[in-house]
């Protein structure tokens, strides 16, 4: 029991402290929930008015766009309007300018078709007149035919006659006219042919002569000869077994660096160096020299010098191909052509430095260039590479001229260039005057008295093939070779070779010359003809 009431109490403190609580939360919600619904009127209120609000201002813009729209249709009622008549207007004037140009059509073609008219009616009458004259020639035809038919009847008499009395046939007497004709002919030709010749060459040589004879003037060098096998004196000739060396060895020694004979003889206090490249005999002939200077001859000391002096000689190769550059006056060239221009310095043709005449060459080319108003640069550039051949033709086969074509193509010179290195002696055709230029200084430099030689025994061969050629033509009695090989006189029997055939006879006697004989400069064919009639007097 006692325990029951201590629950009681219990329960009721807890209730007196909780009912409070639940007092104030119920009241909290109740208030919650009035203010809700008092918001919520409040807020209808105000939405109403908004809607009702929203809905004049869309009246009026309804009502305003309908306004606009009416306005719009009526502007577009009226510019539509507008364009109709624009359209209207512009078709009418359309219309009328294509009635106006039918019209002048319709014109012009009622004009053609009088034109037409009157042309037909034309052409019917001359249709007429060409019928009468058809007739007319038919007729005529038929007389020229019978006319020939009695022409030709008479020939064949004539004909006949004609053979009777000569006693030969049509075609016999055909022959021989055909051959008479034909010498005639060839006489008169070669006449006017010898005529026009001479007096071309007559008015070229004197034009020429002035043009050779101011550049020769102008250019002066040196025409020393040289030999091709190079001679060194030696002090005395105990130096010679000093050279041999014991065994041999010291010159076994100088030929193997060198790739150069040397021919030790009888000849007193002298060695001769032989060989074919010119560059390689200058290194031999230099270190020998310098070898006897110093007294010193072995092998080790020779190989040496060698290579000492083929340092040297390079650079004074490559000075000599400068030295030209600037002494003709031109410059671009690539620096393998100009060593192979002072390689040159080193070659001689006939006796003659070649590279003396390379630079004569391109000097006269250049001065003659000048004086015919031609390409002047040009004519010294070919003239001193048209010779560059020759720098190699002693290692490489083929000709110094295909040798220089071909280094002039692969050092990129001018194609005119290689074309004037291959023409210059008449291999190829010139395709430039300065080419044709290139040739003449050429032959002027080479046939200058004293700038070329030979030996005697190679000279007097040439000129006694010189002699065979011209006296193994039909019609030769005799022939003489003079002026050192340089003219070839030819003596004909007169009565086997007339005037016209000694023009040809020349023509193909220089041909000849020109395709089985080397010489240097040109050589001139004088064909003479002489007939003598004699009689005595008793």
């Amino acid at each position: 029991m006692i325990h029951f009431n201590s629950l009681f109490l219990a329960v009721e403190t807890w209730m007196v402290a909780v009912f409070p609580a639940l007092a104030l939360i119920v009241g909290a919600g109740i208030a919650a929930a009035v203010t809700y619904v008092v918001l919520k009127k409040v807020s209808q209120k105000k939405s109403e008015k908004k809607l009702d609000d929203t809905s004049k201002r869309v009246d009026e813009m309804l009502a305003n766009a309908q306004k606009e729209c009416r306005q719009l249709k009526k502007e577009a009622e009226f510019e539509a309007k507008e364009q109709d008549l624009k359209r209207r207007n512009e078709f009418d004037q359309e219309m009328k300018e294509k009635r106006a140009e039918q019209q002048r059509m319709e014109a012009r073609l009622n004009k053609q078709e009088d034109l037409l008219e009157r042309k037909e009616a034309e052409l019917m009458k001359k249709s007429e007149q060409l019928d009468a004259q058809r007739e007319n020639l038919a007729r005529r035809t038929e007389e020229v035919q019978k006319t020939q038919e009695q022409v030709s009847h008479q020939h064949e008499l004539m004909v006949a006659e004609l053979e009777r009395i000569s006693q030969l046939t049509k075609e016999e007497a055909k022959k021989m006219l055909t051959e008479e004709i034909l010498d005639e002919t060839r006489r008169d030709c070669a006449v006017n042919v010898r005529n026009l010749e001479q007096q071309a060459k007559d008015e070229a040589d004197l034009n020429a002569k002035n043009i050779i004879t101011l550049a020769i003037q102008r250019c002066a060098a040196d025409h020393a000869s040289e030999s091709t096998v190079s001679v060194v004196p030696l002090p005395n000739d105990d130096m010679k077994a000093r050279i041999i060396g014991r065994e041999g060895r010291n010159i076994r020694a100088i030929e193997n660096a060198t790739g150069i004979e040397l021919i030790i003889d009888d000849t007193p206090e002298v060695v001769i160096l032989s060989g074919f490249d010119p560059v390689r005999r200058e290194v031999a002939r230099l270190t020998l020299e310098r070898l006897i200077q110093d007294g010193r001859i072995h092998p080790a000391r020779i190989e040496e010098t060698v290579e000492k002096v083929t340092k040297e000689l390079e650079q004074q190769i490559k000075a000599a191909g400068e030295n030209a550059m600037f002494e003709v006056g031109i410059f671009g060239i690539h620096p393998e052509l100009i060593k192979l221009i002072g390689r040159l310095k080193f070659r001689t043709s006939y006796g003659q430095n070649v590279y003396r005449h390379s630079i004569e060459v391109a000097q006269l080319a250049g001065l003659m260039a000048q004086e015919l108003g031609l390409d002047v640069n040009f004519a010294k550039r070919a003239g001193l590479l048209h010779d560059i051949g020759k720098a190699v033709d002693h290692e490489q086969e083929g000709t110094h001229i295909q040798l220089g074509a071909d280094l002039a193509k692969k050092f990129k010179e001018n194609a005119m260039i290689v074309n004037a290195i291959m023409a210059h002696h008449g291999d190829t055709e010139p395709k430039t005057i300065e080419a044709v230029l290139i040739q003449a200084a050429d032959a002027v430099s080479g046939a200058r008295p004293g700038a070329r030689r030979e030996t005697g025994s190679n000279y007097v061969k040439r000129l006694e093939k010189l002699e065979a050629i011209a006296s193994g033509f039909a019609g030769v009695d005799k022939s003489y070779a003079i002026q050192a090989g340089r003219e070839v006189r030819v003596i004909v029997k007169p009565d086997q070779v007339d005037d016209a055939k000694a023009l040809f006879l020349a023509k193909d006697i220089a041909k000849k010359i020109e395709s089985e004989l080397e010489y240097p400069g040109q050589i001139k064919v004088n064909v003479i003809r002489e007939f003598r009639s004699v009689e005595y007097a008793k």
